[in-house]
């Protein structure tokens, strides 16, 4: 009885002495459970996105492209098809449909041009490749890939971007093609609006704020993981309504706009680009569940809904971690989201639910 007493209790601190990285991969082990095999989750942008101001039309609009775009990446995902692959076609898709704030349907900077950014990263060799300020070339995403993939380099901008698409064979449109009356529009309201306050009590910059505050982020991003355990990231947008200057915002920035890492997840991120890039929202995402073992569901909530949040910033993320889990999360009225898991479940949505 005594000896098996000893026994007992030296298996005991036996197991309480194990190293202390032996305890975290048994901890990985209970929390890190297999989801899926395969899977992608997109967002076509957050904001001020109210059911009482959408009509039916518009709202079966909207999911219809949000089906046909993940469908695409979900059937090469299906037939064994590469995350990167994945990724760029359903950014495609929803890159030449007016609906979205990116490619067709960009919004307009302050001199009235369009002026799109993207980047695309890859988890498992943790390359990357971005584009900033393009006018000409029709897919920016397919172009950000074309960076990581045939050049040293990691963002390109303006006119060197677009010679760059040219020699690799990229369609190259005229800038008019990004022209939408809806966006153009747009763009005349705000400039009224900020005449009328220069006019009256000089306070522009006061409006532009709180129209930013109150604004609609139709950024597009998506997310994929395939069957060989590969996830990738892509976000594509136009950027801010009446932005200035050569602004650049948080998407075609690695670790703010998109990051994928085998080892933990992908994010791409939609919303009011400089507080995603003071955050540094995708790879605080990814850092949390490295260094800290939290969950894609407890690391995107603590970066979008409490230090996004506190800092003054409004939008979302679209994640997905190594074993296909996902994670929605958004601090604004609505995101346009939809996510496919490997046993083909859709799910499609809009508002805050």
């Amino acid at each position: 009885m005594i000896k098996q007493l000893f026994t007992i209790i030296f298996l005991t601190l036996l197991v309480g002495c194990q190293p202390a990285s032996n305890k975290q991969k048994n901890i990985l082990q209970t929390t890190e459970e297999k989801k899926n095999e395969f899977a992608i989750i997109i967002h076509g942008g957050a904001g001020t996105i109210l059911k009482k101001n959408m009509s039916d039309e518009k709202e079966v609009e909207y999911k219809a492209k949000l089906t046909e775009a993940i469908k695409i990446g979900y059937t090469i995902l299906k037939n064994g098809g590469t995350s990167q692959e994945a990724v760029m076609k359903t950014i495609q898709v929803m890159e030449e449909s007016p609906l979205f704030n990116s490619g067709k349907g960009a919004v307009f900077t302050h001199e009235e041009t369009n002026e799109l950014d993207a980047s695309f990263m890859d988890g498992k060799t943790l390359n990357a490749g971005a584009v900033a300020g393009v006018t000409n070339v029709k897919s920016p995403i397919e172009l950000a890939i074309k960076v990581m993939t045939d050049s040293d380099h990691v963002m390109l901008s303006g006119k060197g971007a677009s010679e760059f698409a040219k020699e690799k064979g990229l369609e190259i449109v005229d800038p008019s093609y990004f022209y939408t009356e809806r966006r153009f529009k747009s763009l005349k309201r705000i400039k009224d609006k900020e005449k009328t306050e220069l006019d009256h009590d000089d306070k522009t910059a006061v409006f532009y704020d709180s129209d930013i505050k109150n604004a609609k982020f139709g950024t597009v991003g998506c997310v994929a993981l395939d069957k060989e355990g590969n996830i990738a990231a892509g976000t594509s947008t136009g950027g801010m309504t009446n932005k200035r200057w050569g602004r650049i915002g948080d998407s075609p920035i690695i670790g703010s706009g998109t990051y994928a890492n085998n080892a933990t997840c992908g994010v791409s991120s939609t919303g009011w680009g400089e507080y995603f890039i003071r955050n540094q929202v995708a790879y605080d995402i990814s850092a949390q569940m490295e260094y800290k073992n939290s969950s894609l569901k407890e690391a995107t909530k603590d970066v979008i809904q409490n230090k996004l949040t506190k800092l003054g910033g409004t939008g979302g993320v679209v994640a997905l971690d190594k074993n296909g889990n996902m994670s929605f999360e958004f601090n604004t009225a609505g995101m346009y989201r939809a996510s496919m898991d490997d046993k083909g479940e859709l799910v499609v949505k809009i508002y805050k639910e």
